[in-house]
């Protein structure tokens, strides 16, 4: 049993808990449900943002503790204020140490798209993610059948949410890209192995048709990967260990910015 194996099989656990102790009705029922939600395409595309998903996470499963020092409220209104695009908040607890409550807290100080990073398995948590504030929901082709990533993408559509259709080769995107994907994003991250390879997304870059955006997820540190991805047709770049492992965060992202 590989990381994500393990991952998915304590999500279902996880999620199985949060439905004997919150209905799906109140869950519709919370204030925030009923908000509109920012575009995750709208804001990718603003020429006035950096295309940056930052992300807060303090710990991964590959490298233990990266951060447990900061408050999300500091590092995500930092990051917006350094011209990030969106936000990415992790939400599962046991491997990444995140919670629901990090979104929500996330969400109350900030006015730009929110991802709510986690493991989908069930439409439980899409209708979850909405509740907690988030406008996008991560959706990983390597954990998911052809018919729950569909599934997922029409819910997620259905309540106004924005959807990310997260693959690592050519095999995981042939088949997945539902018409009610958003953006497909390119994980550099084998979550097998967690070996890392920035040439992912350029050999993928050549095969997502042109009516999605794209983005490319880790391994990015350097500014002028940033330029490299550009020139290869993405239009975002999920970065959020290479900031985090700093003591401060949004000044680590808004130094990088300026080298852009």
């Amino acid at each position: 049993m590989n990381i994500l194996d393990k991952i998915v099989a304590r999500k279902k656990e996880e999620v199985a808990i949060a439905k004997a102790k919150t209905s799906l009705k109140d869950l519709e029922n919370l204030p925030v449900f009923k908000r509109d939600t920012y575009s995750l395409r709208k804001f990718l595309t603003d020429p006035a943002k950096t295309g940056i998903i930052a992300e807060f996470k303090r710990k991964s499963p590959s490298k233990g503790v990266i951060n447990d020092k900061v408050s999300v409220e500091e590092v995500t209104t930092a990051y917006a204020n350094a011209g990030a695009s969106a936000l990415s908040v992790l939400t599962d607890h046991d491997f990444f140490m995140g919670h629901e409550e990090d979104l929500i807290a996330a969400r109350k100080v900030n006015q730009i798209p929110i991802l709510r990073k986690d493991f989908m398995v069930d439409e439980y948590q899409i209708i979850e993610a909405k509740a907690i504030g988030a406008d996008i929901v991560l959706l990983i082709a390597a954990c998911l059948t052809r018919q729950e990533v569909s599934n997922f993408a029409k819910l997620a559509k259905s309540l106004g949410l924005s959807t990310l259709l997260e693959v690592h080769s050519a095999e995981e995107l042939e088949g997945n890209l539902d018409p009610n994907i958003d953006v497909v994003g390119v994980n550099n991250r084998n979550l097998k192995d967690f070996s890392v390879s920035i040439d992912t997304s350029l050999q993928l870059a050549e095969i997502i048709p042109s009516d999605f955006l794209k983005i490319s997820e880790s391994a990015i540190s350097n500014p002028e990967t940033i330029k490299l991805l550009k020139k290869a047709g993405f239009n975002g770049f999920l970065i959020g260990e290479n900031f985090m492992r700093t003591a401060n965060p949004g000044l680590a992202m808004a130094n990088f910015v300026k080298e852009i």
